[in-house]
């Protein structure tokens, strides 16, 4: 497992990819901060990253988009699956290296706070539960995205097919009052990330909502196994 996040992480910046994904989440976020923070004189935080859940959502794919995908086209796949790591191994070492650019991106807008701490008094419950939030749906994003990259062998297609696969989670409060059965609508309800984000963004740290996010993280992990066994044994 080592031995790909390892692989994983250093392909994100000998290409684009990697660049791209920082360049873009930093220059929107450094924008939005400037927009409701250093001009409006607002000392709260949760408005830049509340903008910045849509920037997730269009960022994601891209980073995701070749992780499974790319090996599959150029048949790569078939030493990832012959090899003596574990397909559990491949799978976590390739979402750890994907996570651990967001963690990057993650760590570098933390000088927002700071200023923040410099001119005003935020209260620190609601920024430590706005990172911890954020941190937490962009890790079931990735999960997500890394899911949608194992089914094809097209980057194109994974990353249009991860952007519409988030879009639906990302509306999926707006659905649900809309559906009369309630048994589709508790299972839609389910998938609503957004929804249990904004009570991160409170400084409310929810037990229920962080179990959520690992549970959604480890379904989606545990589907991509699922995908590249059956395509070992096919």
């Amino acid at each position: 497992m080592t031995a790909v996040f390892k692989r994983e992480l250093r392909a994100y910046f000998l290409s684009p990819i990697g660049y791209v994904f920082l360049g873009f989440f930093l220059l929107l976020s450094g924008y939005f901060f400037a927009a409701s923070n250093l001009l409006s004189g607002y000392a709260y935080i949760n408005g830049v990253f509340g903008n910045l859940t849509i920037v997730l959502m269009i960022v994601v794919p891209i980073l995701t988009m070749r992780l499974l995908s790319e090996e599959r086209k150029t048949k790569t796949d078939q030493l990832l699956l012959t090899s003596p790591v574990s397909l559990t191994g491949v799978v976590v070492g390739k979402y750890l290296a994907a996570l651990s650019v967001l963690i990057i991106a993650l760590l570098i807008t933390c000088i927002y706070p700071i200023i923040l701490f410099v001119f005003s008094k935020p209260a620190i419950g609601e920024i430590l539960g706005t990172y911890i939030g954020f941190f937490l749906m962009g890790a079931a994003f990735i999960s997500v995205g890394l899911f949608v990259s194992s089914l094809t062998e097209s980057q194109v297609t994974s990353a249009v097919a991860s952007f519409g696969t988030l879009l639906l989670l990302y509306v999926a409060d707006w659905i649900v009052p809309s559906i009369q059965n309630q048994t589709i609508a508790k299972a839609i309800e389910w998938f609503s990330v957004l929804n249990r984000f904004q009570d991160f963004t409170m400084g409310i740290l929810s037990l229920e909502h962080i179990v959520y996010y690992i549970s959604f993280i480890a379904v989606f992990v545990f589907l991509t196994i699922r995908v590249l066994e059956k395509r070992r044994w096919s």
